[in-house]
């Protein structure tokens, strides 16, 4: 995946910050915030390592667990004529329109 940095097993997504001339990378399925900058990739791998051993002893010390738990569900709001495409899209699949967008969202993020 682009932008996307594994630490420690965690992900982090990365982006350029022209503003301050460095990168931020951001822990994603974190039960809170975990971010970090530096100028270059190396500098960043090292502060994302900081960053997360910060939050993951203030997880330990609070009794909180890291993770986020995702429960498999979730609401999206489409403009009136991609619903319509999206329906005529799972009816020609023979699927639901639940089906169809599980199996399509499936497959962009874990291909």
């Amino acid at each position: 995946m682009n932008n996307i940095m594994i630490i420690g097993g965690h992900k982090a997504v990365i982006a350029y910050d022209p503003e301050i001339d460095m990168f931020r990378g951001e822990f994603v399925g974190l039960n809170g915030g975990a971010d970090f900058y530096a100028a270059d990739v190396p500098g960043l791998r090292a502060e994302g390592e900081r960053s997360l051993k910060i939050f993951l002893e203030e997880c330990a010390r609070r009794g909180i667990e890291p993770q986020k738990q995702f429960s498999g569900k979730f609401v999206i709001r489409l403009a009136p004529k991609a619903h319509e495409a999206a329906a005529i899209a799972a009816a020609a699949h023979g699927q639901s329109l639940n089906q169809w967008v599980a199996e399509t969202l499936e497959h962009a993020v874990l291909a």
